[in-house]
Parts: C-alpha cells; structure tokens; sequence
C-alpha cells in the first residue's frame, strides 16, 4: 500500500486556498498596486530567510525561493506590459 502523500507546504498549501479555487496571494495582488505587491513579495522573501535558522529550516529556504521564483516571473510579466503600453491586456500572471 502505498502511504498518503505529504501535503506541498511550499508550492501549494491547502490553507491558502479558499474554497478551493482562489489562493490567497492572488487576492492580495488583486488589491495592491504593482509597487505594493512587489514589497509584499520582497518581504515575504526577507522573513522567510531570515527565520530559516530558528523556524522552519530548510522547507523555509524553499519557501524564499518561490517568492523569489514569482517576483522575477512577475517584474518579466511587468516589462512586457509596460512595452505593449495601454493596449496591453490586464495580465496577471499564473501562480
């Protein structure tokens, strides 16, 4: 019998999921400005380095870097916008 798998804590943790459709960072970008979002991002990348050693190890290093992972994704989806000028379509980009 092959055990249960362990829920992904990094990439998709079901307690930011709301009703199983929206994740929680995705209302937050939806109600911050570009700028806000990327502080959002930067200081969820800061305390996630900087709690590693006294919390959550390794599965915290992780964590940082998907931030990271989405802040880089995110300033490219940014740039692209920013060329097509207004007629670019209101992207979000996909977690």
């Amino acid at each position: 019998m092959t055990p249960p798998s362990k829920p992904d804590m990094v990439n998709s943790p079901g307690h930011y999921t709301a009703e199983g459709s929206i994740e929680c960072i995705e209302a937050i970008e939806a109600q911050l400005t570009t700028d806000e979002f990327r502080g959002f991002l930067k200081g969820n990348i800061a305390k996630y380095v900087w709690r590693e050693r006294n919390k959550g190890g390794q599965e915290d290093l992780r964590k940082a870097q998907w931030y990271l992972k989405h802040l880089v994704k995110y300033d490219a989806i940014q740039e692209v916008c920013e060329a097509l000028g207004p007629s670019a379509p209101n992207v979000r980009y996909d977690h």
